[in-house]
């Protein structure tokens, strides 16, 4: 619209002349075809109006013209101020969208960093995690580190459950044997014993064995390992008329553990027939439970006779109680008597003083006269 309008203004001045030509042509043949002279006068005449006209409307347009011109300026100026509005409003929204977004990168790099140094810290911990494995496992490598390892635990676990008059640890047996742990229960079964064992070698070369030769001879070694312990923890820890009839071997590692009861079923038996049972952590915190349990029914056996006693006197104080409620119910009887009466006594008091305030003394003839007035 714009660019039509720019097209007419900037032509109007040919368009104008091309009319006033082709009109002035228009009349010319007309005046060369009229014969007649009057027709001729009225052509020239028109023409001459037709040229007013033309001036009359060349001033017209010129008029329009800038008014036109105006116009489009002012239309120029308010299409420039709604721009610079418009780019103005754009350059704030990008000016806030940049702030916004300068503020959440600085809020991620801030985040970021902490979870650097986080990771770091977890890393220093892994690192040190590392080293301890490391430590751990060049302690398990000694045998005599591997069985304090194994003591430790087993030390840990009975003290965690149990009371503490219920246990004790490297007791020397009537044999000469000190077990690691004696469980002190009440007969039966009597006195329990703990050893720790940890076949840590024998379980290493089942697990790395690589050929079916590696792996029979890692086995062997395995089930010899084991049943040389169970031997051991039968004939040194069951003592008849000493300790129970059976005794508990403390594997420290559940994978040990595990892979007894899945591929050396035999070993179980054995043990089994030797009256020495097998534990774990896991199986070993179930037992003591149970063990805890036991004792706890135990001492409540013990203090059943106590708690029957302390139940007989407690019924001999409830009904000396209740003989001296009745006593009490008496006195409160007698003493509601004794009230009652006191009452009716100070009820003839007041009428009788109440009788004395109503005598009245009036003098009538020099002489003293005494009425009594009943009061209502």
């Amino acid at each position: 619209m714009q660019n039509l309008n720019n097209f007419f203004l900037d032509n109007i001045g040919i368009l104008v002349a091309v009319a006033l030509f082709f009109i002035i042509g228009v009349a010319f043949y007309v005046v060369l075809k009229c014969k007649n002279n009057e027709i001729k006068e009225l052509v020239l005449q028109q023409q001459g109006e037709l040229t007013g006209r033309l001036a009359a409307l060349g001033e017209i347009t010129s008029h329009e013209q800038n008014r036109l011109f105006a116009a489009i300026n002012e239309q120029k100026l308010a299409m420039l101020k709604i721009v610079d509005d418009k780019l103005l409003a754009v350059t704030k929204s990008v000016d806030e969208g940049l702030k916004q977004n300068t503020a959440k990168t600085d809020q991620t790099l801030v985040e970021l960093k902490e979870r650097l140094v986080k990771i770091d810290t977890a890393q220093q911990k892994i690192s040190s995690l590392s080293e301890q494995v490391v430590s751990l496992q060049e302690v398990l490598s000694n045998k005599q580190a591997r069985g304090a390892f194994g003591e430790i635990q087993l030390n840990d676990l009975v003290t965690s459950i149990l009371p503490p008059n219920s246990y004790s640890f490297q007791t020397l047996l009537s044999n000469g044997k000190k077990a690691d742990c004696l469980l002190k229960l009440p007969n039966p079964p009597g006195i329990i014993a703990i050893d720790a064992k940890f076949p840590l070698e024998s379980y290493h070369a089942l697990r790395n064995s690589k050929t079916d030769r590696d792996r029979l001879e890692a086995n062997r070694f395995f089930k010899s390992s084991v049943l040389k312990h169970i031997k051991d923890i039968a004939e040194k820890y069951i003592i008849s008329g000493e300790t129970a009839e059976s005794a508990l071997m403390f594997l420290p590692s559940e994978a040990i553990y595990a892979e007894l009861h899945a591929n050396f079923v035999d070993v179980v038996e054995m043990s089994y027939k030797s009256k020495v049972w097998i534990v774990s952590p896991t199986t070993l915190m179930a037992t003591l439970n149970t063990i805890r349990a036991i004792l706890k029914d135990a001492h409540m056996r013990e203090q059943a006779g106590v708690i029957q006693k302390e139940v007989g006197m407690l019924i001999d104080d409830i009904c000396r109680l209740n003989e001296r409620v009745e006593n009490l119910g008496r006195h409160f009887k007698l003493a509601s008597e004794d009230i009652e009466s006191i009452k009716t006594s100070s009820n003839k008091i007041n009428r009788r003083i109440e009788k004395i305030e109503s005598i009245e003394v009036k003098e009538t003839n020099n002489k003293s006269i005494m009425y009594m007035t009943v009061n209502e």
